[in-house]
Formats: C-alpha cells, structure tokens, sequence
C-alpha cells in the first residue's frame, strides 16, 4: 500500500484533531454555560491567537497557534488550566458567574464533560457501525492452527471449544484475541470443552511482530488457533448502543493494561505514541478510505477522554482528583498547593509531550527493535 502525502497526512491530523477537541472543549462549555458560569475564552489550540472573535456574552472564541488541543477559560481562571486567581471581585452577581464560586457537584461536572464527551463520541461512532454493518461473530472453536502454535503444543485440538482464559468466560473468537492479543509472553491457563469435558492447560502466550499494510510494526499476543464459520450478524438499535458501550470501555481498558506493562517493563516506551504518531496514522487510516478514518477516530476520542481522566494537576483527571479530596476533606485545598501541583502537572505534561515526540521520531532500530 502506498504511503499518504505529506499534505494528505497533516489534513487527516486536522480533520481528526480539530473536531474532537472542539467537541471536547464544548463539552466544558455547555455544562458551564448550564451552571451559570461566564466563559472568557474558548480557544482550539494553544500560544498566540490566529484569528478569533468575541460573542455578545463576551465569550472570545478563537483559533490559535498549536493546534494540539485547546481550553476553556471560566471566569475566575488565571489561565487555560483553571487555575484561579487571587484577586476576588467585591460584586457579589459577579461572583456568581465564576466558575471558583459554583458548587462542587457542579464545577465536577463542568471538568467531567469533556472526557465524557470524548467517551460518548466514541460510542456513538461503534454504534452507527454496529448499526448500519452488524458484527461479525465466530463460535470459539479452534477449527485450526496457524504457524507454530503454542496451543497446538500445549495439547490443544482442532474441534475443542474455548470456554476460559486466565478465568475469564469466553463466548466468541473475539474475546479469545481480546485476552490474548494485549499478553505476549503472559503464561495462563486455558479451558476448553472437548466431548463434553472441560481441559485445562497452562500455556505461554507466543510473541509476535505483526505489520500492516504500511509496515508499521505491533507486538501482540498470539495462540496459534484459527476459528472458522464467521457469520454477519444484524443488530438492532439497542444492541448496537450496548455493544458499542461495550467497545469503549474495552479499548480503554487495553490502554489501562498497556501503561501497566510499559510500567512494569513488559512493554518498551516505544510503544508509547504522540502526536506525530497520530498524524501517521491518521493519514494511513484516511488512505484506506473513510469508513477507517472515521472508526480510527473514535480510537483517538478514546485516548483523548482515557488520557484527560489521568490524575494528573493541569489535566481534568487532576481536577476531578482536587475536587474528590474537597469533597473527602470538606474544604478546598489551599491555592498554594494547587498553584504547586498544577506547575508540578504541566511540567509533567510538557515533558510527556517532549518525549513521546522524540519518540515518534528517532528510528526503532536505534532501540534494537
């Protein structure tokens, strides 16, 4: 397959970003907007302003420099991460309007409507495909083997029914990639049914290098079994929403596993991605036509709210993390504190930022991979 454009790859990164940061960013704004709190700026993209303009309500909405995400500024923030400021107006009907002002079940709201705009975007996108193509289901039952098979090895035969892995019930070959696939090297115990009796046996997970069509390169985890009778099968409107739900928090749930091997050394960094990454897939995803594009970002809208809900001081996760320990202490922490951890939280930030960019850059051969 044929590499994107540069042109092609830097328009899919727009086209994917923009949008998903507006969506983002207004989901801040209208549940502000609902509790009664003034919005100084809404802002796509960080640094100096490119062009922009200021509604009746005073709001300045505006396009900037960087386009690598964007902010909300509430009445009452010194800056684009909601840090307030010192001097307190005497007025009280403009107090009211400040966002520092507002109750804390409502300021919690206001943080968690981004991320959770992110998570409904992507759960409508599964949604629509789930409704308009259906899914495809395989019975989990090993109908073959692929290479050399650590499943064939264990003792595994073609006809056994797969009906546990690591104590997770298994009911389609989709599951059996899903807790396989994000384990190489992992050893666990897999159930299957054979005559009527359940087999069990403990086997390492083999660790492959898989590439796609544009030679990007994955490390998954692979058993070596090959299902058979795929069936497309019709899903109403309910179904598609459940199972789209289902999907979300399924991906998001493989990210949580990712990070918790990269920690443990399971994984390399060099997993990790940033944004060029982001643009090179995208224009890869575009490439092979919209459909992909289109289901490629609800991926990214994923990563957006998963990464947005970290703990982290300058995030919203780190927001909502000041808001749960107001709420647990009943009083706010000091603004001290919070000036510290939000300066502490945005270095972090940057540096993240800095490194998955170096990242995405240097070539893996530098890392012997």
């Amino acid at each position: 397959m044929e590499h994107p454009s540069l042109l092609m790859t830097v328009a899919a990164f727009l086209l994917l970003l923009g949008p998903l940061v507006l969506l983002h960013e207004l989901g801040h704004y209208l549940v502000g907007r609902w509790c009664g709190v003034k919005v100084s700026a809404f802002s796509i993209g960080f640094g100096r302003e490119l062009v922009g303009w200021t509604d009746r309500q005073g709001t300045r909405w505006k396009l900037s420099m960087l386009p690598l995400g964007g902010y909300v500024q509430f009445a009452g923030d010194m800056n684009a991460a909601s840090m307030p400021v010192d001097a307190i107006p005497l007025d009280v009907v403009e107090r009211a309007t400040w966002f520092h002002f507002k109750p804390l079940w409502q300021r919690f709201l206001i943080v968690l409507a981004g991320p959770l705009t992110n998570l409904i975007i992507a759960v409508m996108i599964f949604a629509s495909f789930n409704l308009f193509y259906g899914r495809i289901v395989v019975p989990p039952v090993v109908a073959g083997f692929a290479g050399p098979s650590v499943a064939q090895a264990a003792g595994v035969q073609v006809g056994d029914r797969i009906v546990a892995i690591d104590g997770v019930p298994i009911t389609s070959f989709d599951q059996v990639r899903e807790h396989v696939a994000p384990f190489p090297g992992d050893t666990v115990p897999l159930v299957v049914e054979r005559h009527g009796a359940q087999m069990t046996f403990n086997l390492t997970i083999a660790s492959r290098t898989m590439r796609d069509e544009f030679g990007n390169a994955a490390r998954i985890g692979m058993l070596g079994v090959a299902g058979a009778g795929p069936k497309r099968v019709r899903m109403g409107p309910v179904e598609s929403l459940t199972t789209a739900v289902d999907q979300s928090f399924g991906v998001m749930g493989t990210m949580v596993t990712g990070i918790k091997q990269i920690v443990t050394g399971k994984r390399s960094v060099r997993e990790l991605g940033g944004p060029v990454k982001i643009a090179k897939y995208s224009g890869q995803r575009l490439a092979l036509g919209w459909q992909e594009f289109v289901y490629f970002s609800a991926f990214i809208s994923i990563n957006l709210a998963f990464i947005n809900l970290l703990p982290i001081p300058a995030l919203d996760g780190g927001h909502l993390a000041f808001y749960l320990a107001e709420w647990v202490r009943r009083k706010p922490l000091g603004l001290r504190s919070q000036e510290w951890a939000f300066r502490a939280g945005m270095a972090f930030v940057l540096a993240l930022m800095l490194f998955v960019t170096i990242n995405d850059l240097l070539p893996a051969d530098l890392f012997g991979q």
